[in-house]
């Protein structure tokens, strides 16, 4: 069985990279901290559900966003690029206009023709692939998105980040052979568990969401079956432990949901894999097999991060505000202890930065005292003090942010420490 199953009730301490708790360890809200830390920001003008990313907030998504280019490379996918709208039969056609069309914006008229605002990329997705004919041999085709779509939400159960009109997900479609989805699926899974590891997330449990008894559900219940039965083979082949759960399918096909757990015990789906037989026949898609007549290809939707502002609004919680280096909107902070330190305090600041690292420097027009308070309210990693001892040595003196401090660090050592923990992505402060 596998070792990643955590009960939903006992969520993962929430703690800094190095093993600092926050003082209060109180559960936080990632609302709270984003205006606290000035992550994003709302605008009656803008609307609500509709955030506005911050300097500091951006930073953040695009590190992630980065990650999921270097996943999608290394699963093999292709990056595409598709419009945030289409034509509104595109959606009658995938069938997300019956089933979302409560959900989605109203139509747009241009001429004749009526444009809607995309619930999903799949449809493009598929277009894609149906662009040019396929063979056998170019199978799997894997299409790699992040990419914005739209849900109109009702303003009461907006909030934050967790819930939102627009929605940017790290969205992949795999189109295969029937034979290759057991492997698919690993490949999948996979790439969830890697990151997760990489970002400190730890899975509640595994579920396996499957058609219920109502109605609303695309295809026959034969090829659901099939469907379902090909996801819990993938699990059980990886040895992971999960729950049945009927009702929770999507509606064109069953899926993995990978649960987690906030610090306050509240569980909730980031990273799903989901099999589809059902857009493949509406978009009537096709290979050439080796028999040399078409058959009809699998689609896997496979969400790896999430979405953007899902992602974020838990990461935010889970490290109370205070993240890996790597992902810290700013990883080093220079503080001079007085004005004539400025100069020497400036230089290291751009030395940092011109090594690739987010680098500050906080002029001398107020006490060391109050300064490095306001860093330890910015959850700053690493804050460098460069004082006359320091500046003669051509070192600084080290703060971090779990409470150690060293002397006389060479500021060689301080850029190349913090650039190899930032390189590896680790979720350590380093042991210095």
């Amino acid at each position: 069985m596998h070792t990643d199953r955590k009960p939903a009730n006992q969520p993962p301490a929430r703690r800094e990279p190095g093993g600092h708790l926050p003082a209060d360890d109180v559960p936080a809200d990632h609302r709270r901290l984003g205006r606290e830390l000035r992550l994003f920001a709302t605008d009656p003008l803008a609307g609500a559900g509709l955030p506005l990313w911050l300097p500091d907030g951006a930073v953040i998504r695009a590190e992630l966003e980065r990650l999921a280019a270097e996943e999608a490379i290394r699963g093999g996918c292709q990056r595409v690029y598709t419009p945030v709208l289409a034509k509104r039969a595109l959606f009658e056609r995938s069938g997300h206009w019956a089933k979302f069309a409560d959900d989605m914006f109203p139509p747009m008229r241009v001429g004749d023709e009526e444009f809607v605002l995309r619930p999903a990329n799949c449809p493009h997705h598929a277009l894609i692939y149906a662009s040019e004919q396929r063979s056998f041999r170019d199978l799997p085709v894997r299409l790699a998105e992040l990419g914005s779509m739209f849900r109109s939400e009702l303003s009461g159960v907006l909030g934050g980040l967790a819930r939102v009109r627009q929605i940017n997900l790290d969205d992949t479609h795999v189109f295969c052979a029937p034979a290759q989805v057991r492997d698919e699926i690993a490949i999948g899974l996979a790439a969830v568990r890697r990151c997760y590891r990489l970002l400190g997330i730890d899975v509640a449990r595994y579920r396996l969401s499957r058609r219920g008894s109502g109605d609303g559900y695309l295809g026959a219940a034969g090829l659901w079956a099939d469907a379902e039965r090909q996801l819990a083979g993938a699990l059980d082949d990886l040895g992971i432990d999960y729950e049945s759960a009927p009702g929770e399918a999507a509606f064109y096909g069953p899926k993995i949901d990978v649960q987690v757990a906030d610090p306050a015990g509240r569980e909730e789906t980031l990273s799903t894999v989901q099999l589809d037989f059902n857009q493949p026949e509406r978009h009537d898609l096709r290979f050439i097999g080796p028999d040399g007549t078409p058959h009809r290809p699998v689609m896997i939707h496979r969400g790896v991060l999430s979405a953007m502002e899902r992602l974020v609004a838990h990461l935010i919680e889970r490290w109370g505000g205070a993240f890996p280096p790597w992902l810290a909107p700013l990883q080093v902070l220079v503080l001079p202890v007085a004005e004539p330190n400025a100069g020497m305090a400036g230089e290291i600041a751009g030395r940092a930065r011109a090594a690739g690292l987010r680098a500050e420097c906080d002029p001398a027009d107020g006490t060391l005292g109050s300064r490095i308070r306001r860093a330890h309210d910015r959850r700053v990693p690493y804050v460098a003090v460069v004082g006359d001892r320091e500046a003669a040595a051509g070192g600084v003196a080290l703060r971090l942010r779990d409470g150690r401090r060293l002397d006389g660090v060479p500021v060689e050592r301080l850029i190349s420490e913090v650039s190899c923990l930032v390189t590896d992505r680790s979720a350590s402060l380093g042991r210095w």
